[in-house]
């Protein structure tokens, strides 16, 4: 009974190691298939993390463009309130022009009745 008793504890050893060893390959199996689409999401991660960093580059060309453009508005804005200023002056002294040569033309015609 004793080498019955045992030849079945053996073979539960037999069985229990066999299933064992399927419960490791399975779980191998699935290890490797866990670390092969965390690879593939850490490629993924940085693809991501490239085009952020590449989008951050266009993004601070794109706003130091913004700021130069700002400046060169500023700047022509400048420079159109000066030169309606100087427009301004400038018919201003033309009404002034204006208003010296109708004095004069009507100091020639006195000359000329005088004669």
């Amino acid at each position: 009974m004793d080498k019955e008793i045992l030849e079945i504890l053996r073979r539960l050893e037999a069985k229990f190691d066999k299933g064992l060893d399927r419960l490791e390959t399975k779980f191998d199996k699935g290890l490797d298939r866990l670390e092969t689409k965390f690879d593939n999401l850490e490629t993924k991660v940085n693809g991501i993390e490239t085009k952020l960093d590449e989008h951050t580059l266009i993004l601070r060309a794109l706003e130091h463009s913004a700021q130069v453009n700002k400046a060169d508005h500023d700047k022509m804005s400048n420079d159109i309130a000066k030169i309606q200023g100087d427009v301004a002056g400038i018919k201003k002294d033309l009404s002034q022009v204006e208003l010296v040569t109708a004095n004069n033309w009507a100091d020639i015609v006195k000359l000329k009745a005088v004669k």
